[in-house]
Order: structure tokens, then C-alpha cells, then sequence
């Protein structure tokens, strides 16, 4: 068998879409015959590689990847038009999205043998006669950078600590600068004034923006304070981000000097395609810190929306009381839901609890609530209708406790599976984008030996992946460490009282301009973002308490903290750091931002629920406003620093060795309090938890078998699986005589039968079977139909709106997904599937823990809910597809296939085709170690 090489020797960007007139078939050829010298960077041809003792991997030929849609994630002019005008590809720009794609047809008869049918092998190394290139970045002696035939995906070997990380900033520029550098500008909050203003572009950055407006001068202090706090290892990360990021410029000049680099620099204006005149800007430490508060935001930030949840209280109160309409906010919120899947088994974990007797609770008068204005001084297309509509789901996207969490894990132990040994399936949902964010890299070196992803830009450590002799990743789990204070006003608007002193506002501002550009035609337009800062955060909003104004602030633990979370990667891949589950779960609890990480080795599994977790003070409810008042601070909280402490790493869940494990973004455990909504008694992961558990109940858990429960879930309808059943059960309870609401029972009742899934005839076939597809077109129409009659009855519209505002009542595939917009894959995460099942159950006379605050289906009367649902399945069966499904710039009305479809959101300038609909990870592991150090 030939010998492995050695290895130690976050929608819209918009991009290339449509080009202007003289970009059409016949004048592209004639471009590309001046530009295809050279098409891309000269590589060194396939050598023997250097002798030296290969690192270990105790994974036995049994981990397993996949990354859609492909490792490259840069493409040159020429190739992009290439793309635009006849659909070709870059190598491995796409070679991994048939694999992914194939699994929803392909998994029904999967065996451990075809697994890599589906996946990429991630054993450690490249076989000989499988490199395609090896090279020494930059001439570089101490590090080289083999890449595989099959998928392009580096294998960075170093033989210095520099080298290495050197080695990992080239690589990550070769494979993904042009999103690199589009993310340091949205995190920086200058995607406009860089890629150009279309709404997208000004949505995306003012969503982020708004979260974590920084200067340049607290993007350093970041990184001083984490290297400053963490001895030997803060001096060890600042070498080896130094290093990454010299590898990263010396890719950019190499790819400049050969004109090589990225096309989409030329088609957005910065550099020129004849002279080669204009400028790639070097990357610095700050831009990193920049790209992490991004990804934080987007996966890793847990709370927020306590003014949402105040506005829906006092609604509730409006109507029914304080007491009642209490009562009826928290049979709603689901705080500690008796019948929620937990990931901690039979273990309590107290955090965020609601308080006996709340205390200094700042609730706004009603009606006296307004968001703070975040753009300013509007000029040209930044002040037309497109713009002032991506500003406003940006702000409701940034404000709502609702964050995409997207993510899954499957973790077995080792007693229940045939080969005594552990297996996981988990990965992250990060979207789908091309490039991808995520990136693929075998990096091994003094103190450094994984294999997995990292986000591009900061990939100096494997993030997500596998060791020598273990493996590990992460799902959002989004406990609250965000809270709203209420800052009384003095003098002025801009004036607050803090500590009794009043004290100005810190007014920070970004100014964007735009002009049009060959990738992004959008006229020419400016506007400045203005952020008002008190040491309690940014401002959101405005109202008064009690008379008084106040503005609310927002203070999350993370912030002012972006880089703290480097320690703890550093020490996931260090094989001298982790050598068994206590000490994974060490090195995570050094990760601020809030994730539910899970380890499996040859013998031992484990989870760790991680991020920095404010002490609040007593009485103090996470889920409201609170007064900016010493009393109500975190404890020991110190506004110089934003520290505070912090709950203990043993009042976080976590648990070794435990039966198994599912994830999906659920609650982590009994009494621990969630920020969003919705952890009741349906939720999407009692998909993995019904099929994990089965599986462990009959014994011999297999790589194939976990991948099939993981594929299973991904295309069931969580509604119909968990919902529809008893609502059916009520339709049924007498005759159905009408024909069309019996005709629409008959066509969910087949497809129930058949298993309730979304999935296509056959690969590639691009539509569901017939019955399928009008069962499926009913459901969908009747779902918003039926929540609406069922409870808006009982609450009143004002309440209803409040409470929608909350907990959006529907996440179809076909439905939009905040910030990655539609067809993103990840869906039933948020809606009002626990609500439903709940109250019928109810209606119905069974058992129901933790009950709503009273019955709402037709007042509680079997017959009137009975009535209510035929009424509104009549009506959803009577809804055409083009209704059902109006198209959008994807898909025509009527597409059901489309409308469901995952789309890889164009980032740059490549585009890829749609494939069906599944919920799974985007980067996904299958894992099944054989041996230990």
C-alpha cells in the first residue's frame, strides 16, 4: 500500500451575478485569452517526500470528513469569467458538494465500507501516489504544504513553531483571501465602502456592527489583555498569530507580484486587470480580532432580546393581569420545560432560574419603546426603499434572542457499540456559502497535530476536527450571557447616569461610501453608522421607565473580549495538552463564547458547555431590562475591563462517559436556562434523540448506523413527525365529511405513513413524489393558518404580534433563515411547534407536563378545535404551489423543489448549483477511534 506522506518534515455578498452588457460570451473569450498567463500560482511538481517519523494516528483508516462545496475558495479573473459564461469550475472549487448532496438519497443502505462514498478520508498524511503538489511557501525550508489529488485540502508539515503557523496563514490565503478579506471589513464594518453597497452588503454590516463597534484601539487592547492574562500560552498565540498572519501577506504578495490573486479584486475595483496597478492590503493582528467578533456574533453569542420579552410581558399583563398575564408569559417562555430533550441526562445545572423575587427590574412604559437609530446622513442608493429595508431586518435579525444556532452531534459510547469503541457524527451549520467559511487543513508541527476545520482568516489552529487520538466539535447552545440594562438619562440624550456621576456617551462612527463597480452595480452612495456607547454597552433603544428616560443598553460577556477564546483552541491541538476527556474539558472551558462541545476518543466520550457566564446579582431575572444601578451589575463586574466572575467550570453542564450524547441546539440540561425560545416538547433535536436512543437500546451502534439516524433525522418534518399526528387525531375524532378537507387528511395520512420526509423521488430528480409534494404543500400552508386560529383567539392580536416577535411560529426549509437567508438547510429550530402539540394535547384530555396557562384551541372545546382545524385545512388545501411557494431570486412560483433547496450564497465570485434540501452539519465528522496513546 503506497506510504502516507510525513506531517512533520459567517447572505448576500454580492458578487458576480449578473455582468454588465459587454461581459457577454463572445468578449469573454476574448478576455480570457489576455488573462489565462497565468491562470493560477506555479507549484512545485510532486516530489518524494523527505524521510521523517509521521505523526501518529490512532484512528485506524475510521475518521471521516466532508466540507461543501470544495476546498478552493479563490479563483482568478479569467476563471471566474470562465464560470459566469459556461459554468466550469476551478479545481476543487466544487468536488465536495456531490458527496454531501448524495447522502439524502445515499444513506438508506450505508455500511462502514461505503462510508467515504459520502465523506472524505481524514486519517492524518497523504498517501504517495496521492499528492498533487508539495511546496515550500515563500522558499521556506522549515515548513511545506502537501496537497491531495482527491479534494486540494492542505496538509501543512513544519519543522519550527513559525514555520508551521507560517505554513497554516499561506495555506488559508491560497485556499479562501478574497472571503478573508470580505469578512475583516464586515467585522471592521467597511463591507460597503470595500465590496460595494449593494442592500445585502449594508444589511450584513450593520447587523454586525452594531454588535461589537469597535476602534482600533480596542481591537489592540484585546489582543494585549489576552496575551497579558495567559503567561506562557498569550505569548505562544501572539508568535503563532504573527507568524499565520506573515504567511497570509506573503501569499498576498506572491499572488500580486504573479497576478495570481483573486478576480474578485479586479471586478470590485481594487486592483486593474491590465496594469496590475491598485492594492491588496496586508492583514494585521486587529483584522483578526475583527473576523472573530463576526463569527462570535453569528455562533457563539447566547442572549439578548430582553426588551422583546418586556414588551410581550406587559402585553400579557394588558390583557389578563399581572398575575394571570404572568402566568401566561411564562407557561409560554419554557424556561425549564419538564418534557424539553436535554443533553444532560438525569442532572440539574442551575443558571439563569427565574428569582423568587425579582428585583430592580427597569420594565418600559407602554408604548414608549424605540429602537435606537443606527444609520445616519443617507446619501444617494443608500437612502432608497432597498436600502431602508435591508437596516430593518439587520436591526431585527442583531436584536432577537432567536439566534441561528444550526449544529448537531451524535455521540455514542463505547458499551453500546459493536466495536466497544465510541463514534460521534457532529459538525457545525454554518450556511452554505462559496467560498465556504469554514476550511479544511492538517496542520502538524512542534506542539500542533489536528486535522479539521477553522474558520477562514482563523485557521492558525484547527477549530473543529480530530487529534492524533481524538476528535472533537461544538454546536451553538446560547445560554444568556447578554443583559440589557436600563441607563438613566441626565442633561441630555447622550448623557447617563453612572454611579451617580452623569457621564457622556462614547459616540462612535463608521462612514461607508460606495460607487459601482463591474461585480456590484449599485449606484454610488454613502451613509455614516453611529453607535452610542456607555460602560454598559452599546445603546439599542430608547423609552421611558416610570416617567424617566432611560436608553437600554446591551453588555455581553464576550464583548471587549473577542481573542480570549484563542487559549483554548491552542490547547484542543496540542497532543502534549489533551490526552484524555478531563483535559478537553480544561481546554474548552478556556472558549468564552457559548458552545456545547463533545469529545470522543477509543474509550471515553465527553461534553462541555462552554462560555463565560455572569454571576448576576441576587433577584436579578435574565429575561427582562434591569437598572443601571451598582446593585444589579454582575458581581465583581469591573466596566474599565468588562470582567466579572464568572459561574464555575463545575456549574456549567458537562458530563464523561454518559450513554450517549445528541445536540441540536436543545436544552443542555434540567434547570439551565436557555436565552431563546422555544425549548419545549417538541424540538428539533427529538429527531436525534428518539433515533439515537433506539439505536442504543438495541445495541451495536456502527459509524453507518449513527450516519443513517444523523441522514434520517436531516429530512424529516419535525411538524409532522412530533405535531401532525395529534392533530390529525382531532380532525378524526368525528367523520370527516367535508371532501376537501377529507381528501387533504387522506394525503397527510399516506404521507405519515411513508415516513413524513422531504425527499427527492430519486438523485437529482428535483422534485418529491406527487403524494408527497401536495401532502407537503398542505402542511405547509396549513401550519401559519392553523397557529393563528388556534391563538389568536385567546390572546388578543397586540399579544399575539408580541409573542411572534418572540418565537417566529414557522422554520420551513422553504422559509428564510435570519442572517444566511433562504435555502440554507438548517431548519425547525424556531417556531411554535411545543405551543401546538401542548394545547391539542390538552384539548385532547392526555397528559401534559407543564402545561400552557389555559387551553386556547377552541376555547378548550374538542368539537370547536375540531372545527377551527378543518376550517384552516380547507383553506391550506385550497392554496395553489405558486402560492404556497411565490419564488424568489432562486426559483420560479410553484418550484417546491427549489423553494426548499440549499443554495451555496455566492461570497465571491463562483457559482455552484442547488442541491435538495437536508438538515445537517455543513463541516461533518464521522468518527470511530481504535486505539489510544
Amino acid at each position: 500500500m503506497p506510504r502516507r506522506t510525513p506531517r512533520n518534515a459567517l447572505v448576500g455578498l454580492r458578487t458576480p451575478g449578473r455582468f454588465h452588457g459587454f461581459l457577454k460570451t463572445a468578449s469573454i473569450c476574448v478576455l480570457i485569452a489576455g488573462l489565462l498567463s497565468p491562470l493560477s500560482p506555479a507549484v512545485a511538481a510532486p516530489e518524494a517526500p523527505a524521510e521523517a517519523t509521521a505523526a501518529a494516528d490512532h484512528c485506524g483508516n475510521q475518521c471521516s470528513d466532508i466540507l461543501p462545496p470544495g476546498q478552493n475558495g479563490n479563483a482568478t479573473l479569467a476563471q471566474i469569467l470562465l464560470n459566469q459564461a459556461f459554468g466550469t469550475m476551478p479545481e476543487h472549487a466544487s468536488d465536495q458538494l456531490g458527496p454531501y448532496a448524495d447522502l439524502a438519497n445515499g444513506h438508506s443502505g450505508l455500511t462502514n465500507a461505503t462510508i467515504n462514498n459520502f465523506f472524505n478520508d481524514a486519517s492524518f498524511g497523504v498517501l504517495s501516489d496521492q499528492v498533487a503538489s508539495t511546496v515550500n511557501p515563500a522558499g521556506r525550508a522549515d515548513v511545506t504544504i502537501v496537497r491531495d489529488k482527491k479534494t486540494g485540502v492542505p496538509h501543512i508539515t513544519g519543522t519550527t513553531r513559525y514555520g508551521t503557523e507560517f505554513g497554516a496563514g499561506y495555506a488559508a490565503a491560497q485556499d479562501r483571501l478574497w472571503l478573508m478579506d470580505v469578512f475583516r471589513h464586515v467585522g471592521r464594518g467597511q463591507l460597503t465602502s470595500f465590496a460595494g453597497g449593494a442592500p445585502s452588503n449594508q444589511g450584513l454590516e450593520q447587523q454586525f456592527w452594531r454588535h461589537a463597534p469597535y476602534t482600533e484601539a480596542d481591537l489592540q487592547a484585546q489582543i494585549d489583555s489576552a496575551v497579558a492574562s495567559n503567561g506562557e500560552r498569550g505569548q505562544l498565540a501572539l508568535a503563532d498569530a504573527k507568524a499565520y498572519l506573515d504567511g497570509i501577506n506573503a501569499y498576498i504578495d506572491a499572488s500580486d507580484s504573479g497576478r495570481y490573486f483573486p478576480g474578485e479584486y479586479v471586478l470590485t475595483g481594487h486592483k486593474d486587470s491590465v496594469t496590475n496597478a491598485g492594492t491588496i492590503e496586508h492583514f494585521k493582528l486587529t483584522d483578526m480580532v475583527a473576523l472573530g467578533s463576526v463569527i462570535g456574533a453569528l455562533f457563539g453569542s447566547g442572549g439578548g432580546g430582553e426588551v422583546n420579552n418586556a414588551i410581550s410581558l406587559l402585553a400579557a399583563q394588558e390583557k389578563y393581569g399581572v398575575a394571570d398575564g404572568t402566568e401566561l408569559w411564562e407557561s409560554f417562555r419554557e424556561r425549564n420545560d419538564p418534557e424539553a430533550v436535554v443533553t444532560v441526562h438525569d442532572k440539574s445545572f442551575p443558571y439563569a432560574t427565574k428569582p423568587e423575587n425579582p428585583q430592580g427590574e427597569a420594565l418600559p412604559d407602554a408604548g414608549s419603546v424605540a429602537e435606537e437609530q443606527l444609520v445616519y446622513d443617507r446619501t444617494g442608493s443608500a437612502a432608497g426603499s432597498a436600502a431602508a429595508g435591508a437596516s430593518a431586518t439587520a436591526a431585527e435579525t442583531a436584536m432577537t434572542s432567536a439566534k441561528r444556532g444550526m449544529s448537531n452531534a451524535l455521540v455514542v459510547s463505547g458499551e453500546h457499540t459493536a466495536s466497544g469503541h465510541p463514534v460521534a457524527v457532529f459538525g457545525p451549520q454554518t450556511g452554505y456559502f462559496a467560498p465556504q467559511l469554514l476550511l479544511l487543513q492538517e496542520i502538524q508541527g512542534p506542539g500542533i497535530s489536528a486535522r479539521g476545520a477553522s474558520f477562514a482568516g482563523l485557521s492558525m489552529y484547527v477549530e473543529l476536527g480530530r487529534g492524533q487520538d481524538y476528535s472533537w466539535s461544538a454546536t451553538t447552545s446560547g445560554q444568556d450571557i447578554i443583559d440589557t440594562y436600563a441607563v438613566e438619562l441626565c442633561q441630555d440624550d447622550y448623557h447617563y447616569l453612572y454611579r451617580g456621576t452623569c457621564t457622556a456617551m462614547e459616540k462612535i462612527e463608521q462612514k461607508n461610501a460606495w460607487k459601482p463597480t463591474t461585480a456590484d452595480s449599485t449606484p454610488a452612495g454613502s451613509y455614516t453608522m453611529r453607535v452610542w456607547r456607555t460602560k454598559y454597552g452599546p445603546v439599542t433603544h430608547r423609552a421611558t421607565v416610570g416617567g424617566k428616560k432611560v436608553a437600554y443598553t446591551t453588555l455581553r460577556s464576550s464583548y471587549l473580549h473577542e481573542a480570549d477564546s484563542i487559549i483554548g483552541f491552542q490547547m484542543l491541538n496540542d497532543p502534549d495538552y489533551v490526552k484524555g476527556p478531563e483535559d478537553f474539558q480544561k481546554a474548552v472551558q478556556h472558549i468564552n463564547y457559548t458552545f456545547n462541545w463533545f469529545y470522543a476518543d477509543s474509550e471515553h466520550t465527553a461534553y462541555y458547555n462552554s462560555g463565560d457566564n455572569p454571576v448576576r446579582a441576587t433577584g436579578v431575572d435574565a429575561e427582562f431590562p434591569v437598572w443601571a444601578q451598582s446593585a444589579y451589575e454582575w458581581r465583581n463586574w469591573d466596566p474599565a475591563t468588562n470582567t466579572a466572575q464568572y459561574t464555575p467550570p463545575s456549574a456549567h453542564p458537562n458530563s464523561i462517559d454518559q450513554d450517549y450524547y445528541v445536540s441540536w441546539n436543545n436544552k443542555q440540561a434540567k434547570d439551565y436556562t436557555t436565552a431563546s425560545w422555544g425549548d419545549g416538547s417538541v424540538h428539533r433535536g427529538n429527531l436525534l434523540e428518539d433515533r439515537v436512543r433506539k439505536l442504543v437500546d438495541a445495541g451495536g451502534v456502527t459509524r453507518a448506523s449513527l450516519v443513517k439516524a444523523m441522514a434520517d433525522a436531516g429530512l424529516a418534518d419535525l411538524r409532522a413527525e412530533d405535531v401532525l399526528p395529534d392533530l390529525l387525531k382531532v380532525v378524526t375524532s368525528s367523520p370527516v365529511t367535508d371532501p376537501t378537507a377529507s381528501a387533504a387528511v387522506s394525503k397527510l395520512q399516506t404521507w405519515l405513513s411513508a415516513g413524513g420526509k422531504r425527499t427527492e423521488t430519486s438523485a437529482g430528480s428535483k422534485k418529491y413524489a406527487d403524494a408527497d409534494a401536495d401532502a407537503i404543500r398542505i402542511l405547509d400552508a396549513w401550519w401559519p393558518l392553523l397557529v393563528k386560529a388556534q391563538f389568536e383567539p385567546g390572546l388578543g392580536s397586540e399579544l399575539y404580534a408580541a409573542m411572534t416577535n418572540n418565537l417566529p411560529i414557522d422554520e420551513s426549509p422553504s422559509a428564510a433563515h435570519g442572517a444566511t437567508g433562504a435555502h440554507a438547510g438548517s431548519s425547525f429550530q424556531y417556531g411554535w411547534w411545543s405551543y401546538v402539540d401542548k394545547d391539542i394535547r390538552a384539548v385532547l384530555g392526555e397528559s401534559v407536563q407543564g402545561p400552557l396557562d389555559r387551553k386556547y384551541c377552541g376555547g378548550g372545546s374538542l368539537s370547536a378545535c375540531r372545527d377551527l382545524l378543518i376550517g384552516t385545512l380547507k383553506e391550506a388545501a385550497g392554496k395553489t404551489a405558486a402560492q404556497v411557494y411565490p419564488g424568489d431570486d432562486q426559483c420560479s412560483a410553484g418550484d417546491q423543489w427549489c423553494a426548499d433547496s440549499i443554495v451555496q450564497r455566492t461570497l465571491g465570485g463562483i457559482k455552484h448549483g442547488r442541491i435538495s434540501w437536508q438538515n445537517r452539519p455543513t463541516y461533518q465528522q464521522v468518527v470511530e477511534f481504535t486505539s489510544h496513546r
